[in-house]
């Protein structure tokens, strides 16, 4: 039977992770035991429990406890359910729930680099990508086409952000990722644990995509910088590669997002 409590008071403190928190206290970097992240839509917060993540809370509308939440609530039958009317939520957060549902859920345990990578083949490193769409969208690219980790630098934005979550359908809890720690620091244990690294950059010293040295490595690491600059000019002296994505009409660029998706079609492990 779901614990369902009718919203009465917005100032309630168990309403703050919804409605007054930001990504960044959510976060909680100092206590990460504590650290929590807000899923959005059945779909992604299904693969979140399916993932281990520990539900704190569910908020939806009032229709949806026996709508589009009900398969929720079955898993979560112990949980605080938080609802009202779709007007009185949309003042609690300033938004209209356009999803149908929310759910507090305490952040997982992040594993190490050299945990994460232990088995994998086919690796994605984010250098410093900010925008939590393009994180998302790669999330979803990466467990779609065949990779098997992603790791990202300390200037990226949060795959458990909501809208990277979202963006991602979820895939940020089905395939492992991590934060590298110190970079480009980072790219010597990659080395070390027999990584050969392509850089995707706007260079003419490339090689080819589809060159034979790339498809036939036994472990790989592509590596994607940010939005505006790309990936450093440090890094990209760090690597074993540096790959161009050709292009045709006089276009210069693809997205972040668009280009590691050429990439891991054409590069992921046979």
């Amino acid at each position: 039977m779901a614990n369902v409590i009718e919203i009465t008071d917005f100032s309630a403190p168990e309403l703050d992770v919804y409605a007054r928190l930001t990504e960044a206290q959510l976060l909680n970097r100092f206590e990460p035991a504590k650290g929590m992240f807000i899923a959005e839509s059945p779909k992604v917060i299904h693969r979140a429990l399916d993932g281990g993540c520990r539900p704190v809370s569910l908020l939806m509308e009032r229709k949806d406890i026996d709508g589009s939440a009900r398969d929720i609530l079955a898993r979560c039958p112990d949980i605080p359910v938080f609802t009202a009317d779709e007007e009185v939520l949309c003042n609690l957060t300033g938004y209209h729930l356009t999803r149908g549902v929310l759910c507090a859920m305490l952040r997982p345990r992040l594993p190490g680099l050299e945990e994460i990578c232990a088995s994998a083949h086919r690796i994605v490193i984010l250098e410093n990508v900010q925008n939590p769409t393009n994180v998302g969208a790669i999330f979803r690219s990466a467990a779609a086409l065949g990779m098997d980790a992603v790791l990202l630098t300390p200037g990226c934005s949060d795959p458990l952000y909501r809208r990277s979550a979202r963006v991602s359908m979820g895939t940020v809890f089905q395939i492992p990722w991590t934060f590298t720690g110190p970079w480009p620091q980072g790219m010597d244990t990659l080395k070390e644990l027999g990584f050969q690294t392509a850089a995707l950059a706007l260079r003419e010293d490339t090689v080819s995509i589809d060159d034979p040295r790339l498809m036939s490595a036994e472990k790989l690491a592509l590596l994607l910088g940010s939005e505006g600059d790309g990936l450093t000019d440090t890094t990209i002296a760090k690597c074993d590669y540096t790959v161009k994505i050709p292009m045709y009409h006089g276009v210069d660029s693809l997205n972040v997002a668009a280009a590691s998706a050429v990439a891991f079609w054409q590069l992921r492990r046979a």
